[in-house]
């Protein structure tokens, strides 16, 4: 059963086409939901059909018709999940390391959407599939905060604060290599590898503009590693993995943009047995904050070190407690 929406065109109003006064009056649907519901014949103008480029003058009635949500292929799923945050129109959940965002080929089940289908009984839809919203992912074996949505207007919400880069992002990464600085950018651009369709690389063709802002928390000189924090502007695919790989700097336990074989050079051996037992790459989204859509209230998030990456820390620090020096203050 379809939902029935009614807009006013204001009398006196400056005349505007028809599909930009939609897309001001109804900002839960983005400008291609809009064009959907105009060719479906489901936007109404004097009870017929509307086109999109038709010149509104002042005093008219649209009714548009929103069908309800279709089930998605992808089947809920008890998967245990750490909810940090949630309400009728968002979820915040603390992802482990080894679970999967989004259903793809390879992993159509067992991921946070499965999860979430189970964990949320108040979901309202996005884009006409009743489905949570996935404004941002983690790659699988990174851990950490991420937010997903439960409904149109609040997707379409944060989806703009992304794309305005106004969204606060901290990430933690124990990289290989000692940086010359102690803070930097990268602000290199990413796309698909030109030969590996499987990587991401600066080398692409048609990259996007990516920016890491990174400074250095502490340093491991003996090992030759170092705790690095990490704010992103933007977003794109293994961004931080490649813009630290590419400056010399793998995450610890990279499979795909470090170097085999590199932490079993290590001279200290209980460090090599505590690295050959990581089953992951050391990187953890630590904090998330974003305006909450639907209130307009700041919010922020935070994860502790998983048990698996605290224990490496805590070693190294041990080693250095006498000698670490001060941490430099927040990007």
């Amino acid at each position: 059963m379809s939902q029935q929406r009614v807009v006013d065109f204001p009398p006196g109003r400056v005349p505007e086409r028809l599909d930009r006064f939609l897309a001001e009056a109804l900002p839960e649907l983005t400008r291609s939901q809009l064009k959907r519901l105009i060719e479906e014949g489901r936007v109404l103008l004097a009870d017929a059909p509307a086109k999109a480029a038709q010149k509104l003058r002042g005093g008219e009635q649209l009714s548009v018709s929103l069908p309800e949500p279709e089930p998605v292929a992808a089947l809920p799923e008890k998967i245990p999940l750490v909810v940090l945050y949630e309400d009728a129109h968002l979820i915040v959940v603390d992802k482990p390391a080894g679970l999967v965002v989004h259903p793809a080929p390879g992993h159509q089940g067992g991921t946070l959407v499965n999860a979430l289908l189970h964990h949320c009984h108040d979901l309202a839809g996005i884009g006409g599939s009743l489905r949570p919203g996935i404004v941002h992912r983690l790659d699988k074996e990174t851990s950490g905060v991420l937010v997903a949505t439960k409904d149109d207007a609040t997707h379409n919400g944060l989806a703009r604060q992304f794309k305005l880069h106004s969204i606060s992002r901290r990430y933690l990464a124990l990289v290989h290599g000692l940086p010359a600085a102690d803070r930097g950018t990268i602000d290199q651009a990413i796309g698909r590898h030109p030969t590996e369709r499987k990587k991401m690389s600066s080398r692409s063709r048609s990259g996007r503009r990516a920016v890491t802002h990174w400074q250095v928390r502490e340093r491991f000189p003996a090992e030759r590693l170092a705790l690095l924090e990490l704010r992103l502007e933007t977003g794109r695919t293994h961004q931080i993995r490649v813009h630290l790989s590419e400056l010399g700097l793998p995450v610890v336990g990279d499979p795909v943009y470090g170097r085999s074989g590199r932490s079993r050079s290590l001279g200290d051996a209980q460090l090599q047995k505590l690295l050959a037992g990581l089953q992951r790459q050391f990187l953890h989204a630590r904090l998330l904050g974003f305006v909450h859509p639907a209130t307009g209230t700041y919010m922020e998030f935070e994860s502790p070190l998983p048990e698996e990456l605290s224990g490496i820390l805590t070693y190294l620090q041990a080693k250095y407690r006498d000698a670490a020096p001060a941490a430099a203050p927040p990007v």
